[in-house]
């Protein structure tokens, strides 16, 4: 029996308009509504993922790139993930839902009460994306961070969450029907919070959590590549959203770095679920997949267009504009453009690339088989699973793609019966919300 992993899907382009620049969209689902949402979560659950991470960012963007953004719809519009949820958990059972929220602009008392009661309301399967972009600042008039402040930001923001989330003490509730008291005061923590970033008192006007600990916390999703992004997912993180190279080598030098930065803080490495994201393309056959590749191989400039817009947004940094035929220039990104995302975009490619070549690169597609791509079998695609599981210790992965009911079943209508039939994917839930599906294997 292969070992067990678990999976999740990224909601990538977020609450936007689901199937834009694909066919997909001709199915005449209303993005701005509920139902389409709904309908593929539940197709999620039924496949046996336990979470789904919905990606979001404020801002539509700098007023230059304005229109970059929004004639692909790649970037914007966006409806606000936190208010889709309580759809999502009306929809499902047992599966997790993790908004994506900016721990620069939310206030952490706001954050606090409102993951306090979508984790009351969801039975305990709420968990926070937490995220730190500060290009979205200016919308909130607060002043813009550079990129490790930002996390330092960050921390202390998680920090006060906590406090808060942890405010009322146990046997805080009393709830005696004889003399109608409800709650005992003085185990209530008026606590005061002067730090760097944040000014706030306590206690949380939130009921406290049933579990014991920090058991029934809201799980704690972080996507940070960076070393600042690695240090915070060991300090705080449940799961980490891992960016890397899908190879053996890459898989296990990236969880030994987050392993080093939660011993580093005292946790046990063992508590994170590392979870790489993957887009497979499964394919009928050898031949479609050599097919596909080949044709892929030589992009027009139209293709090449898309990339550079992508990219672009990926980056919020214009590249529309630069020449294909020098090396890409890292001081055109900000301080706040993270690591991760420049190097997805130069992966392991020498910095005197032409940057068209760094755009071809990734137009093209490559062998699941050679580890030159994603293009598969089913079986070749499942292959490459159970391998990473078994010879880098892989937690498992995020399907990333909008959340619409062709784009999951493109990916998952094959996969999921060969995954339960190795025994890689659960085939039922247990019980206990998010946390416990996490930490049941």
């Amino acid at each position: 029996m292969a070992r067990m992993q678990h999976f999740g899907w990224f909601f990538g382009r977020g609450f936007g308009p689901q199937g834009w620049l694909r066919d997909d969209y001709l199915w005449g689902h209303r993005w701005d509504r509920p139902q389409l949402y709904q309908q593929s979560a539940k197709e999620l659950e039924q496949a046996g993922l336990d979470l789904l991470i919905v990606e979001d960012s404020i801002s539509p963007g700098p007023a230059e790139q304005l229109d970059l953004r929004v004639r692909s719809a790649l970037g914007a519009p966006k409806l606000d993930p936190l208010l889709l949820t309580p759809y999502l958990f009306a929809a499902t059972t047992h599966l997790g839902v993790a908004p994506t929220v900016n721990a620069g602009v939310y206030p952490p008392y706001l954050a606090a009460r409102q993951f306090s009661t979508l984790q009351h309301l969801s039975d305990y399967r709420v968990g926070l994306n937490v995220v730190t972009d500060v290009k979205s600042s200016r919308h909130f008039g607060i002043p813009e961070l550079d990129h490790d402040k930002a996390y330092d930001r960050a921390e202390e923001w998680m920090h006060v969450v906590r406090q808060l989330w942890h405010s009322w003490a146990d046997g805080a509730i009393v709830e005696d029907t004889d003399t109608w008291r409800y709650a005992d005061g003085s185990k209530l923590d008026a606590f005061q919070h002067r730090g760097e970033y944040f000014e706030l008192d306590g206690p949380l006007n939130a009921l406290p959590f049933d579990k014991p600990g920090n058991s029934g916390d809201p799980v704690i999703v972080s996507p940070g590549g960076s070393g600042r992004g690695l240090a915070f997912a060991g300090h705080n993180s449940d799961v980490q959203l891992a960016l890397a190279p899908l190879d053996v080598e890459s898989i296990r030098a990236y969880r030994a770095k987050i392993h080093a930065a939660a011993e580093a803080e005292g946790r046990d490495p063992a508590s994170i679920r590392i979870l790489f994201v993957f887009t497979p393309e499964i394919v009928s056959s050898d031949d479609e997949a050599e097919r596909l590749v080949r044709a892929s191989a030589h992009p027009s400039d139209a293709d090449l267009h898309e990339v550079i817009e992508r990219q672009s947004i990926i980056t919020e940094t214009d590249l529309t504009g630069q020449s294909l035929d020098a090396p890409l220039d890292l001081g055109v990104f900000g301080q706040h453009v993270s690591k991760g995302s420049i190097g997805g975009l130069v992966g392991k490619h020498d910095p005197e690339t032409p940057l068209r070549e760094l755009f071809i690169a990734k137009y093209r597609k490559g062998r699941i088989t050679d580890g030159s791509g994603s293009v598969g079998t089913v079986t070749q695609v499942a292959d490459f699973v159970e391998r990473l599981g078994e010879e880098a210790g892989n937690d498992g992965f995020i399907f990333n793609g909008d959340l619409h009911p062709a784009t999951v079943h493109r990916i998952l209508d094959r996969l999921v019966p060969e995954l339960r039939r190795r025994g890689i994917l659960r085939s039922e839930f247990g019980g206990g919300g998010l946390r416990a599906n996490l930490n049941d294997f």
